[in-house]
């Protein structure tokens, strides 16, 4: 696709998200568009903009190149857009984090849709961000916020959305759902993820949060599946 930069209708990031745009959002056989990812991708931005204002980053003075962060983070999920293109997705999630080289392969698509029209030098470090934002130990301040982003995405409400979306898409069911559900809580899942995922403890503590609205939310999904609220009420119990 060819961009009007010479009259300076579109900026570098007008550019950067069209290309997010058209990478992401998948034809399917049903003739209509699936923007999940691309949704995803404008949220996870959202998610940036705030966590560059975390307190700990302010009282360490860390410069952030927001640019690349936050092409980066447009560009985090085009490894799984490209293999659903091409049928090589499966149930790839995009929470699978770089499950399968995704983050790998979302680096290289980085660098052959943005080469022609960013400095080489700053698609190379759009690319590093997506990497290494998969490396827990990584000391790179755009990585480390993107990695957080990613992870709170995956806590709350909008995390049991995607799941629902990965069920529904699979063929299964709530009843299906739910001891999936169950089984992450006995094996203390997310628990682990809010002890190791995350880099900013502000970040952690709003993902806590988050999690606690998603229990309550599938204990009551679990209610009704069950339809233990009718047998309550006909026990004189509600």
């Amino acid at each position: 696709m060819g961009f009007e930069r010479s009259n300076g209708s579109m900026s570098e990031i007008d550019v950067v998200k069209e290309l997010a745009r058209e990478t992401l959002v998948i034809p399917t056989q049903a003739a209509y568009l699936d923007n999940f990812l691309w949704d995803r991708a404008k949220r996870l931005v959202r998610n940036v903009e705030h966590i560059c204002q975390v307190p700990e980053l302010g009282m360490t003075g860390t410069t952030i190149d927001r640019f690349c962060l936050t092409a980066a983070t447009y560009f985090s999920d085009a490894g799984i857009a490209v293999r659903l293109k091409t049928n090589q997705a499966g149930m790839l999630s995009a929470s699978d984090n770089n499950g399968d080289g995704v983050l790998d392969f979302s680096a290289q698509i980085v660098e052959e849709k943005l080469g022609e029209h960013i400095d080489g030098l700053r698609v190379r470090n759009i690319s590093r961000v997506i990497t290494e934002s998969g490396n827990h130990f990584s000391k790179m301040p755009e990585a480390m916020i993107l990695s957080d982003a990613r992870n709170l995405d995956d806590m709350g409400t909008v995390g049991i959305f995607s799941e629902f979306r990965r069920y529904v898409v699979g063929g299964k069911s709530v009843s299906d759902l739910l001891p999936a559900w169950e089984k992450k809580i006995d094996y203390r899942y997310w628990q682990a993820r809010l002890e190791k995922s995350f880099r900013f403890e502000s970040v952690r503590k709003l993902a806590e949060q988050r999690l606690n609205t998603a229990e309550y939310f599938m204990n009551q999904l679990k209610i009704e599946n069950n339809a233990n609220d009718i047998a309550e009420l006909l026990a004189g119990k509600l």
